[in-house]
């Protein structure tokens, strides 16, 4: 049996025990795809890293992330989380992560750590208003369509996005059984059904997210939904750049802030998302 050491974050605060927790296995070499999936289950987060050595000597590592369920081919917190870790282990302030969805460059600061999303903003397909609603537990007339319907969009992960009300945020709660029929109805969504919920507050954002079919019923800090937000923002917009702050997780106990911005760039809406870290244990797992 080999033994592999682990690190635990809270990302997207300043605050141990706040923000979004994740797991970092420092070097992955050595285990296998189920092992993988099998330790991220343990680890019961929303997701947990494999770092292991870059394909390209040229970036700093190659990395694999998984939530409880599946592998992803990128998500927001973990890139901005094992950036970080990987620039206090000594690989400097300027990152190249290779994941599936292609390459996060990361840059570390005394503030924590920003990441740039691999891919420009790209729209899929909308979700009915009631079915969005229902997923949420809320009414139809509490999703706001004025400027769109509830609609799929993604920098590499894709998310259902539906702005609400802020009463309507705070009420809203995932229903199971909603969640489960609307993946159920749709093969393109099944497990992979995210719903980001946002109200805008003055020119802040209030943000939460749901997707109980792949494990996680609510996540404190969704970098990888708000930096699509950001884009899907500036895309409706006739701005060529824009910023946000962005406040999850306070309906959870773990109040988490992330700054979101956006930019027209040559192939379409590029997006950044950054926030601080706080490391919280160590250890390792013998497999």
């Amino acid at each position: 049996m080999a033994s592999y050491p682990f690190v635990t974050l809270d990302v997207f605060t300043d605050t141990r025990f706040g923000g979004n927790p994740l797991a970092v296995f420092t070097d992955a070499r050595g285990l296998t795809d189920d092992q993988m999936q099998r330790l991220a289950a343990e680890m019961n987060l929303s997701e947990t890293t494999f770092v292991l050595p870059p394909e390209n000597p040229a970036n700093t590592a190659r990395v694999r992330i998984f939530n409880r369920t599946a592998e992803m081919p990128f998500a927001g917190h973990p890139s901005v989380g094992t950036g970080w870790l990987l620039s206090q282990m000594g690989r400097g302030d300027d990152l190249r992560l290779e994941v599936p969805a292609g390459i996060v460059e990361v840059k570390v600061s005394a503030d924590g750590a920003t990441i740039a999303a691999p891919r420009p903003l790209s729209l899929g397909v909308e979700l009915e208003v009631t079915v969005a609603a229902a997923c949420a537990g809320l009414a139809p007339a509490d999703i706001l369509t004025t400027t769109h319907r509830p609609i799929e969009a993604t920098v590499g992960v894709d998310f259902i996005f539906a702005e609400v009300t802020g009463e309507a945020l705070t009420r809203a709660a995932p229903d199971l059984a909603a969640f489960r029929q609307a993946g159920a109805s749709d093969p393109a969504f099944g497990d992979r059904l995210s719903l980001h919920l946002y109200a805008r507050e003055g020119g802040a954002i209030r943000a939460r997210m749901f997707a109980p079919n792949s494990g996680t019923v609510e996540d404190p800090a969704t970098g990888s939904a708000n930096a699509t937000l950001a884009a899907l923002l500036l895309s409706l917009s006739g701005d060529d750049a824009g910023a946000w702050d962005v406040v999850q997780g306070v309906e959870m106990g773990r109040p988490s802030r992330l700054r979101a911005t956006a930019h027209r760039a040559a192939d379409g809406v590029r997006a950044s998302i950054g926030g601080g870290c706080v490391p919280v244990l160590r250890g390792e797992a013998t497999v």
